[in-house]
């Protein structure tokens, strides 16, 4: 395919492990950067070789851009995607995919009268460990799924972010950042979630930031910091979801899929960054090799098994979704990291929150189509890191 020319817009941080990454890909090439600071913009294209810096204008007038990689604030993503719809580019987003049901609805209407394409953020579950998942259930070696478990226990932010006061502001908090990721490993492995339920609660009102030059410095904690969810999917699954800033410590798997004839669990010994691996692994127990089961057990790990992962991707991949939007637009078909499938998510999580706030179960409008899995060869043009 020809190459996919991107221009990025916000320099800020997560910008380089996009750029590192998309220097990997031969179908990708960004071609310009731009930001409110122009500075920063010049700095970061010095960094990484782009060969133009430029004003947010500028970049969208750009004939040569095939694609807008969005990564501004969560605040801004919605304004930029629509302004580069309007400017007849395909966009990928960071995410969340948008703040409000309105700005999703007004992308998703926009994108289809000019014909474009919007992906977004999170393609953590394009990654090796979660196509492992989903092959070992569509082989079915855990019979039907039955359920699915999240559990992400950690104690913030403040410890390792430098700057981590937006976390606990509203727009915050551990359901809107850490959710996305889990979310949508659910709806790859399981299809869409038709109604939810939710509670939370704020442990404390002031927390202290503790690394960095401003150690010891106080903020403000605006959101709830502690989230239980419970999901009942489209195919009949139930599932549970904890997502915390609150918990110091915790032996809960990461995430586990229950199924009829055996259950796949994912481990994970990096409470911090678990949210973002691509890679790790994928461990499985049939009924045979259960607790309850009156055969002999396999002795490795106490009867856990862990399963072949025969994927690429096993790495901090973001922007593979892009990769894969980039060959979607070039073939003709659908992406996997959908502005669909992202509106899904964020309305899921809209509904939990205003579940918390009545106390009832809210039902979720939209739906998506449960992304293909990955071809063990995509794409042609892998290296991996």
């Amino acid at each position: 395919m020809q190459k996919f020319r991107i221009g990025l817009v916000g320099c800020g941080r997560i910008s380089d492990i996009y750029l590192k990454n998309i220097a990997q890909f031969e179908a990708l090439e960004i071609v310009a950067c731009a930001s409110l600071d122009f500075q920063e913009s010049k700095a970061k294209a010095a960094q990484f070789g782009i060969p133009k810096a430029c004003l947010v204008d500028d970049l969208m007038c750009d004939p040569n851009i095939d694609c807008i990689l969005n990564l501004t604030i969560p605040a801004a993503h919605a304004g930029i995607t629509l302004k580069a719809l309007e400017a007849g580019k395909h966009v990928y987003s960071e995410k969340p995919f948008v703040t409000n049901t309105e700005d999703g609805l007004k992308i998703l209407e926009l994108a289809k009268q000019k014909r474009l394409m919007v992906g977004n953020a999170p393609d953590t579950f394009l990654g090796g460990r979660w196509q492992t998942c989903r092959k070992l259930i569509d082989d079915g070696l855990i019979g039907k799924p039955t359920g699915v478990a999240a559990f992400v226990g950690t104690h913030g932010v403040e410890r390792h972010h430098p700057n981590p006061d937006f976390y606990y502001q509203i727009g915050g908090g551990p359901l809107l950042d850490l959710g996305p990721y889990y979310l949508t490993a659910m709806v790859f492995l399981l299809g869409p979630i038709a109604r939810v339920s939710g509670m939370a609660r704020r442990t404390f009102d002031r927390r202290m930031i503790e690394n960095g030059p401003r150690f010891g410095d106080m903020m403000d904690v605006e959101v709830d910091t502690h989230s239980q969810s419970m999901l009942s999917f489209d195919a009949g699954q139930i599932g549970s979801m904890t997502m915390s800033f609150d918990i110091w410590d915790s032996e809960m798997p990461r995430f586990e899929i229950y199924g009829e004839e055996g259950t796949i669990s994912i481990t994970d010994p990096d409470p911090v960054h678990g949210a973002n691996i691509f890679e790790g692994e994928v461990l499985y127990r049939t009924k045979e090799m259960s607790r309850w089961s009156h055969q002999p057990r396999p002795t490795d790990r106490g009867a856990w098994r862990v399963a072949e992962n025969p994927f690429g991707f096993n790495y901090n991949a973001r922007g593979v979704g892009l990769l894969d939007m980039a060959y979607a637009v070039s073939e003709g078909r659908s992406a996997r990291a959908s502005a669909a499938l992202s509106f899904h998510i964020f309305e899921v999580m809209d509904a939990i929150l205003k579940s918390c706030e009545t106390g009832h179960q809210i039902e979720v409008k939209s739906r998506c189509e449960r992304p293909e899995p990955m071809p063990y060869n995509f794409p042609p043009d892998r290296v991996e890191a």
